[in-house]
This record gives C-alpha cells, structure tokens and sequence, in this order.
C-alpha cells in the first residue's frame, strides 16, 4: 500500500472456472482509486470503484458479500463453505487466489 493513499474497504470477487474458484481482491482506497488483484499476481489499477466493478463484472465475477445460497450453487459451492482467502501479505495471498472445488454430490 502506497502511504499516500488510505485504505478505504477491500472487497472480495468470485468466478467459477471448470472446477475451480477464482478470487479477485478490489481494494477502494480514500482517493477513490481502487484496485484489482487477480489470481496471476496482477495489481490493475482503476480510476474509480465502478470502472474496476465493471471490469470484474466483464470478466464474469461477482461479488462474494452479494452471494446467497442459489447463487453459489451456480457457482459449484455451498456458501457456509468457502471464505475469501487470507494471507499477511500479497506474495503469501497470492496461491490461495485459485481453489480447486471438491466435486461433493
């Protein structure tokens, strides 16, 4: 984090892809600047929170906190069992941003 710049709130994105779970982290700083993690290790900056919304919206992700149980059916999951993942810092997040689901039927 820049010290210039105040974290405002981090949000957390989900995508499915084939049997896995893709996370994105968009931080919202006091600026309004808000930017992107990804799963490649990737930090996108965008100039507001709605153009980085739209981008993972494009990208098909949705918001994890707007999630209820039908929508992570969808998604392959039961909701009670995932959460974002947590690491101290980007370089130890960054493995956990991709979760293989386990086919549990």
């Amino acid at each position: 984090m820049e010290p210039e710049e105040e974290l405002h709130e981090d949000q957390w994105w989900i995508a499915s892809l084939g049997d896995a779970l893709v996370w994105a982290r968009m931080r919202i700083f006091d600026s309004g600047v808000a930017e992107v993690f990804n799963a490649e290790g990737d930090v996108l900056r965008y100039d507001d929170e709605d153009a980085a919304r739209m981008a993972l919206l494009d990208a098909e992700f949705r918001a994890f906190d707007g999630l209820d149980d039908d929508d992570a059916t969808v998604l392959g999951f039961e909701l009670d069992s995932i959460e974002p993942p947590d690491a101290e810092n980007d370089d130890e997040l960054l493995p956990l941003m991709t979760e293989k689901l386990s086919m549990r039927h």
